[in-house]
């Protein structure tokens, strides 16, 4: 039986990370941090945020609003709050047709 090798993730990611991940500015990430009650990442003994994936997801999840959507910082909030804020299944969803989105554009680019 071959060996397969697991994907390692992290429990926490800094903010630098997670800026570079996203594609967004630290600043950014900061501002959505005091404007939205979903986001609240741990902070270390010396301050820092560390940032678990289901804040990693709600942030995702604000961007997608605010930048994609076209929503407004309260209209994303009156969204996440009405909505009950089903986080987990929004991401994954958007997360999903990303994905189909890539294959699709590659199987056209080999056409």
């Amino acid at each position: 039986m071959p060996y397969k090798e697991r994907e390692i993730s992290k429990m926490y990611y800094t903010m630098g990370e997670v800026a570079i991940l996203l594609d967004v500015s630290q600043s950014l990430i900061r501002f959505y941090e005091k404007e939205f009650e979903i986001l609240a990442p741990k902070k270390g003994k010396t301050g820092n945020r560390l940032f678990n994936q289901e804040n990693i997801d709600s942030l995702k999840l604000i961007i997608h609003l605010i930048k994609e959507k076209g929503y407004t910082i309260q209209g994303a909030k009156d969204f996440i709050k009405n909505k009950g804020y089903s986080g987990k299944d929004s991401i994954r969803v958007i997360n999903s047709l990303e994905n189909l989105k890539s294959f699709l554009i590659d199987v056209r680019d080999q056409l």
